[in-house]
């Protein structure tokens, strides 16, 4: 639901229909990103995916009756299906799918921002009768499922009598601007903590996915090159990121402050280079843990 956030907000804005849904549980294959959601638009216009695009087709169809009201659908994906998205098998999926008009208005702001919300969906048979919107702030006032549901801290949802109960926990994001073994370790180990990491190595696609980062994320920089990394460093600096490191030498972080003081770019406190905290760090392995735990502690405790 966060990657389509900014999307659908700007559909709204248009006064542009949109259509969102989103997976409620499965038969057969566990869901690995329980965030995950698809926007709809008048024409089968698509942004974000469901179940690796395999359900996609299906939801547009439903979604192409204009529908004024949400709905609980369920869908199947065959063997043939299933094998052309690359997934493990076939199923049948429970999804909501409804206008995104009908959702309450700041869901999408605090999805931007990549808030943790619970969203209550009232049903009548299968249909919506309205939603309801709980944040860490107000959760205390939902009743006791979705408050359990919720302080799992993670992402979730569950169907209770007649309610569809849904969690979205943000996942903290690693951007890797460079490659090799450093990277690759990184990558491992952030999987182990179950972060989200995106590796680039070039100076455009790094900007683009540095500007949407969150307080909650971390971006490192590793690559050599001076311009692919100061451009990335200047983009982190502008950006909300919780926790900016720099791997290198004491000569390579003088170099980039240099080209970044050349630009106008001087308050650099931010930056943590040579990233990672000193634990005599050597092997890729090593030098991942530390960065890794110095972005939880920069992160979580400031």
């Amino acid at each position: 639901m966060y990657s389509i956030a900014i999307s659908v907000a700007s559909c709204l804005r248009a006064n542009t229909r949109v259509d969102v849904a989103w997976l409620i549980d499965s038969q057969n294959i566990e869901l690995a990103d329980r965030t995950e959601a698809i926007a709809i638009t008048p024409g089968g216009g698509r942004m974000g995916d469901l179940v690796s695009g395999a359900l996609d087709a299906q939801l547009v169809d439903v979604a192409s009756r204009h529908s004024a009201t949400g709905r609980f659908v369920r869908l199947r994906i065959s063997p043939v299906d299933a094998l052309i998205a690359g997934i493990a098998s076939g199923g049948e999926f429970g999804c909501v799918i409804a206008p995104a008009s009908t959702l309450p208005a700041e869901l999408w702001s605090l999805l931007v921002a990549r808030e943790p919300v619970c969203l209550v969906a009232n049903l009548e048979d299968d249909s919506v009768t309205d939603f309801v919107l709980y944040t860490e702030s107000s959760i205390d006032q939902a009743d006791s499922a979705a408050q359990a549901l919720f302080e799992r801290g993670k992402s979730d949802s569950e169907i209770v009598n007649n309610k569809i109960i849904s969690v979205f926990w943000p996942v903290p994001k690693i951007v890797i601007v460079g490659t090799g073994p450093n990277a690759q370790a990184l990558r491992e180990s952030a999987a182990l903590l179950g972060w989200q990491t995106v590796i680039t190595s070039d100076a455009g696609s790094a900007q683009g996915v540095i500007a949407g980062v969150s307080a909650l994320d971390s971006i490192v920089i590793m690559i050599h090159d001076l311009d692919i990394a100061g451009a990335a460093l200047s983009a982190a600096l502008s950006s909300n990121a919780g926790y900016i490191g720099a791997l290198g030498s004491k000569r390579m972080q003088e170099t980039r402050a240099e080209w970044l003081a050349y630009r106008g770019i001087t308050d650099l406190t931010r930056i943590h280079g040579p990233a990672g905290i000193n634990i005599g760090a050597k092997t890729p392995a090593e030098i991942a843990i530390s960065i890794l735990a110095q972005a939880l502690s920069v992160v979580k405790l400031g």
